[in-house]
């Protein structure tokens, strides 16, 4: 896999569509701080989403997403101004057909959310600004038709149309990822952003795709064209860690993941993540997790087993 797609497939993330409402005319509405991140919709009409801390709230017309990353409190109105009340959830019974007509003036919206069963969602969330925006039609055919098939199926519910809706939700989200790299990957520090440049992709991908292999600054430098010293500046400027930490950091999150989602030993996992020894192992582990391979694992299978 690419080294996106592992991200996502190591933070473990999961899709809910939580439906859709009407922005009324000069009305608002707040929603209280949340984890992981929020997707919105503006399905008709036009809105304006202003997260709490942030100056400038973000203009959203028919087309327009925005993937809210930040978890604090966050309004959704049709003119900034305007007095925001707090949102209560409809309550609709499931499998009932949504109506989407926008009122008059206001907007019609479809929420969803995206939450990660790993403990490391800031891999992902701390090279997110607090509002992604996705403006309809630069590139976002992708995107318009995961929404069309969205609307679809909540307008006119199937046998699984719960499942379908979220697999369209999490075709929304890598979509907007890769629409925001192509948009801001120069301008920005991370892993993520480090993708929109052919080396670094290159140099990330060789360390994504082989974790367990010898890897020296120079190996890396050699097979992306680069001189050691041009390789390690560059990528420290853009990724904002140094190769070597990235690497190690890396492999630390697939042993963890690996510690508790399978019964490989500690020696298997080691040489997995790239350590001829337990012991280099367990000090790198340490390092990284605060605790022991073994203490991670017991830890985990203590928490499964007494839920709080």
């Amino acid at each position: 896999m690419d080294p996106l797609s592992e991200v996502l497939s190591l933070l473990k993330l999961e899709a809910y569509v939580s439906g859709g409402f009407p922005l009324h005319a000069n009305s608002g509405l707040a929603f209280k701080p949340h984890t992981g991140i929020k997707c919105y919709v503006v399905v008709e009409g036009s809105c304006w989403v202003s997260v709490e801390g942030e100056q400038q709230p973000t203009f959203l017309k028919a087309g327009d997403c925005a993937f809210l990353t930040s978890g604090k409190p966050f309004s959704l109105a049709t003119d900034p101004a305007c007095p925001a009340q707090p949102f209560i959830a409809p309550d609709r019974e499931t499998g009932e057909a949504l109506v989407m007509n926008a009122p008059a003036e206001g907007a019609f919206i479809l929420g969803g959310r995206f939450s990660f069963s790993s403990s490391h969602a800031d891999l992902l969330l701390h090279s997110l600004p607090p509002v992604v925006h996705i403006r309809e039609g630069i590139g976002t055919r992708v995107m318009r038709n995961a929404m069309e098939c969205l609307r679809e199926e909540m307008c006119a519910p199937q046998p699984g149309g719960a499942l379908i809706a979220q697999q369209f939700v999490q075709i929304m989200l890598v979509q907007a990822l890769r629409l925001f790299l192509q948009e801001q990957g120069d301008e920005r520090t991370g892993w993520l952003f480090a993708l929109s440049d052919p080396q670094l992709k290159a140099a990330l991908s060789y360390m994504h795709e082989d974790p367990a292999f010898p890897w020296t600054l120079q190996e890396l430098a050699n097979r992306v064209g680069m001189s050691r010293t041009a390789f390690t500046k560059k990528f420290k400027t853009r990724v904002g860690t140094t190769p070597m930490k990235y690497l190690s950091k890396w492999r630390m999150l697939l042993a963890g993941d690996r510690l508790i989602s399978s019964d490989d030993s500690i020696t298997q996992i080691s040489f997995s993540a790239g350590y001829d020894t337990d012991s280099a192992f367990g000090r790198a582990f340490k390092k990284e997790w605060g605790c022991s391979p073994r203490e991670h694992r017991q830890q985990r299978a203590n928490k499964a087993s007494f839920p709080s």
